[in-house]
């Protein structure tokens, strides 16, 4: 579990400042899309680490039910 934390959170970082840089590097070159890309940014701020948080969740539910289970058995 630790070590897929570690990698998610990652991946996250990787996701969140290739956003940022395409964000600036458009801004720096006048790209009449800048102000999607900057919105596109502020939503992926939000979201990812959201997704990742709820994919960590689910994982836990996931792998305590079937420890559950196993229990049970």
């Amino acid at each position: 579990m630790k070590n897929l934390k570690r990698i998610l959170s990652i991946i996250g970082i990787i996701i969140l400042i290739s956003t940022y840089a395409i964000t600036l590097f458009f801004a720096i070159f006048d790209n009449p899309n800048t102000y999607t890309f900057f919105k596109i940014s502020i939503g992926m701020t939000i979201l990812i680490p959201i997704l990742l948080w709820v994919y960590i969740a689910m994982y836990r539910y996931i792998k305590s039910r079937k420890n559950d289970n196993e229990d049970a058995s």
